[in-house]
């Protein structure tokens, strides 16, 4: 089990850092700028709190079915971005979401979803949970 609370914390920290670069070249590019409204540490702590659940799903689903998904990582990973992109078009209909949020937050996926994918895999192996005594 403490592998599972490892990959989930580490799910957690690529999925939250991971936009941080994306977003800021996207801004440097072309000017987009975050939330004006309301507090940004309550914004950040929002964003936190989404990415804990998704992360908590990513990996559990994950470690339910390692043996379907250990050595198909790749497509564990697109399986979420897909989802996560049409999720993020979704948002750019809205008033309050730009099409440019949407675009930055489809390519931060397409890196966080591969690298978090990977990384669950080689901690949730059938190699290192054998050892894990619960």
């Amino acid at each position: 089990m403490r592998q599972v609370v490892v990959a989930i914390g580490l799910a957690l920290v690529i999925m939250y850092v991971i936009p941080f670069p994306v977003y800021g070249a996207l801004s440097a590019l072309t000017g987009l700028q975050p939330p004006t409204e309301g507090s940004v540490a309550l914004f950040m702590l929002s964003v936190l709190v989404i990415k804990l659940g998704v992360a908590v799903a990513f990996v559990l689903l994950f470690y339910l079915a390692h043996d379907r998904w250990a050595k198909r990582w790749t497509t564990y990973a697109l399986i979420w971005w897909v989802m996560f992109a049409v999720v993020e078009l979704g948002q750019a209909i809205t008033p309050d979401y730009s099409w440019l949020d949407a675009v930055g937050g489809i390519v931060a996926e397409a890196i966080y979803f591969p690298l978090a994918a990977f990384v669950v895999a080689r901690l949730l192996s059938r190699r290192a949970l054998v050892g894990d005594p619960g």
